[in-house]
């Protein structure tokens, strides 16, 4: 369930004609890009040069990048999230305001999926080698599955305010499932605090839009085809204000004895889930959330996911793969954004 995801996905960015008049200004697509939380970001807002380099806009985004990766990185040994997890007290510590909104969404979306999104599974992300640890040569065997079970659980994490304590000394958080998601909130928010209200952001294949193209054409993403080998557009969607977050197991995995493990655990089991589901794209306002509702839904599978996603008012498209090549599902919210 390692959602910092080591980027499953390229979507890719492209424009749709909609019946919009052409922007008379000066105004171009501005494109920041950089490097953060082991991936790329890339970033257009609708501006000027002259606007963006007066407002440093681009410092203000890699400062705030940084930020996050501070507080919630599980490859920094001295984050706030490492030395949390590296901690054996039980007492109270507090804990900074992002990384208290991420937890708060985090146990939010544990309950509402009964367990399904559980951050606390970082010990067996690790064990399948899909976290900061070294991969193993072979699959960990049931007994070693189930001893490492017992340290999982969100139950056992408690966030009062922003006081965060564990009742297990040896609890592991990883939020990696909404982190990622929420530094695509934090940039977006940081470039309307800045008066834009025109923007694409992407941080590894999530991301966030608002507004019109400098043509006035709608913002349009193409949603990669689950292939591993290949690159080709499945779907094409019109997202309008909203955020996308794509999760999928056809790129990160790991096989051994012949069998093929995805990088995704379900919480219930401490295994990799195994089922025909491959990909599942949900669009939200927040990033961050649709960050974390994509991987609960890879977990659940075609018909549980698909079940939870209605029940819940989901704008959310599955895709399965069949003898015959794949089975594409969404939901009622979902189908408005269909090119």
């Amino acid at each position: 369930m390692n959602k910092l995801k080591l980027v499953l996905l390229t979507v890719l960015v492209i424009s749709l004609s909609a019946c919009f008049p052409s922007n008379p200004s000066n105004k171009i697509e501005v494109l920041l890009q950089g490097r953060t939380m082991g991936t790329t970001y890339n970033i257009k807002v609708v501006a000027t040069e002259e606007q963006i380099l007066a407002l440093e806009l681009k410092q203000q985004i890699d400062a705030a990048l940084k930020q996050v990766n501070l507080e919630m990185s599980t490859y920094m040994p001295n984050s706030e999230l490492s030395r949390f997890n590296q901690s054996t007290s039980t007492e109270p510590v507090e804990v900074s305001a992002g990384f208290a909104r991420v937890v708060q969404e985090s146990i939010r979306l544990w309950n509402l999926s009964e367990g399904k999104l559980d951050v606390s599974i970082g010990p067996l992300v690790n064990l399948w080698g899909f976290g900061p640890e070294q991969r193993p040569e072979t699959a960990p065997s049931d007994e070693v599955i189930a001893m490492t079970h017992k340290r999982v659980g969100l139950q056992n994490l408690t966030l009062e305010g922003n006081k965060l304590s564990k009742k297990i000394p040896d609890l592991y958080i990883d939020l990696s499932t909404t982190a990622k998601g929420y530094g695509v909130d934090v940039v977006a928010e940081i470039i309307e605090s800045n008066g834009f209200t025109n923007y694409l952001v992407e941080i590894g294949g999530e991301m966030r839009l608002k507004g019109f193209k400098h043509t006035g054409e709608l913002w349009a993403i193409a949603i990669e085809k689950p292939l591993t080998n290949e690159r080709s557009v499945q779907q094409v969607i019109i997202p309008k204000d909203n955020a996308v977050a794509t999760s999928g197991d056809y790129r990160n995995y790991f096989e051994a004895d012949g069998i093929r493990f995805s990088h995704i655990i379900d919480p219930d089991t401490g295994k990799p889930i195994h089922h025909k589901l491959v990909s599942v794209t949900v669009i939200h306002p927040s990033s961050m959330t649709a960050d974390g509702l994509s991987t609960t839904l890879m977990v659940m599978g075609m018909e549980k996911g698909m079940a939870f996603a209605v029940k819940n008012d989901l704008a959310a498209l599955f895709i399965s793969k069949t003898e015959n090549g794949f089975d594409e599902r969404f939901t009622v919210k979902f189908k408005q954004y269909l090119k």
